[in-house]
């Protein structure tokens, strides 16, 4: 039986083992609702405390700043549609880029539906916007940037810290979606001088259904939830204790040996390349190498059909992606591809996205170049 390989890391992760058992003890022994007065909630409540604690430590923030969410959708609609809400007194103009997450762009679009206007900067072929575009659009009435720090896609890393520079005399608050990015490289919220903040749990080895969302202090943000006073009133609904101190163990973990994991992560995109060149594949790199997320590799093989190759792939027991897996299953091209090659090109139809992280070794990303040589050779003869 062939070893089964998973390198779609980008899409969702394994829960280190230390999460899962961290969160074992909530589950069984300590269970209180934090909102309880007695022993049991007072037990929830401070291992919340003690969560937030370590998790504004990871970025560099005030314990005050973190509100816990659902995930990293639920911590992009919180700050677009909060900060939208917010201040529309103020203007009603919002800046994204034409490649962000769907969270991001579904809830812009909504925001347009209810009288926003939303400006979407294109990228260039490396996946990167320019500033001369964003400081073109940027107006008066601007109440709102949001642009992710690394795209989950082809993994370009966004010049987020110019652009907080240009937004220093402006009144916009500055979101960045850093699902992808957190965890990968280093991400202190003062050095980016963002004002919101979105991370997801289940990207960094930690349990799926949790995430937080920084807003600094300051920030005007309306609450979407009504109910208790959870969360400082920004977010109502009983704690997901479990899941919080899941996420914490995981944020720890991640902040952990690092560097050795970009290194680790470039070698294999080393070896990759060097297999394909060996037999004298023809691809290309969707992305930026220069300005890009370390454990994200997305190819292009010229006249492969993608849907075809996955199968394939699947069936020799290797899981890769076309893209977001909020998109599975369908047939359209990337967006981010077409963003950056335009609707005519065949590169959203035959490029596919590897991504490493827990568990992954050179050996196995060996297998997985060979397997995709071997996959890519029989359908090009075909």
């Amino acid at each position: 039986m062939k070893e089964a390989i998973y390198v779609d890391h980008a899409a969702t992760s394994p829960v280190y083992p230390e999460v899962a058992e961290k969160m074992l003890a909530f589950m069984t022994t300590t269970f209180g609702n934090p909102s309880s007065i007695h022993s049991f909630g007072r037990k929830s409540r401070q291992a919340i405390d003690e969560a937030r604690e370590s998790i504004a430590s990871s970025i560099g923030s005030k314990e005050s700043e973190i509100i816990f969410t659902s995930g990293g959708t639920e911590a992009d609609n919180l700050a677009i549609l909060g900060t939208a809400m917010a201040n529309s007194d103020r203007g009603k103009h919002i800046i994204t880029t034409s490649i962000e997450h769907h969270a991001v762009l579904h809830t812009c679009g909504q925001l347009e539906r209810q009288g926003f206007e939303v400006t979407y900067l294109p990228v260039g072929v490396d996946g990167r916007i320019q500033m001369s575009d964003f400081k073109e659009a940027l107006r008066d009435d601007t109440i709102l940037v949001t642009i992710m720090l690394g795209n989950n896609e082809v993994g370009t890393i966004q010049p987020i810290q110019e652009i907080s520079d240009t937004l220093s005399n402006h009144s916009a608050y500055l979101h960045t979606d850093a699902v992808q990015a957190f965890g990968a490289i280093p991400v202190n919220v003062d050095d980016l001088k963002v004002d919101l903040l979105s991370v997801s749990g289940h990207k960094i080895n930690g349990p799926k259904g949790i995430g937080f969302l920084y807003v600094r202090e300051g920030t005007k943000l309306s609450s979407l939830t009504f109910g208790g006073e959870q969360e400082r009133k920004r977010r109502a609904g009983t704690e997901n204790v479990p899941g919080i101190l899941g996420l914490a163990e995981a944020v720890l973990l991640s902040q952990t040996d690092m560097e050795n994991r970009q290194n680790t992560y470039k070698r294999y995109k080393d070896i990759f390349k060097s297999i394909l060149n060996d037999k004298n594949i023809s691809y290309e790199i969707n992305g930026s190498e220069e300005h890009g997320l370390p454990h994200i590799f997305n190819l292009y093989f010229p006249g492969m059909n993608v849907e075809s190759f996955l199968v394939n792939l699947d069936l020799a027991g290797i899981a890769a992606s076309s893209g977001s897996a909020c998109t599975a299953g369908s047939i359209e091209p990337s967006h981010v591809i077409v963003a950056m090659f335009g609707t005519e090109s065949e590169r959203g139809r035959s490029s596919v996205r590897y991504s490493f992280g827990l568990g992954n070794t050179e050996e196995q990303i060996t297998k997985v170049a060979e397997e995709t040589v071997r996959i890519v050779q029989r359908l090009m003869r075909r």
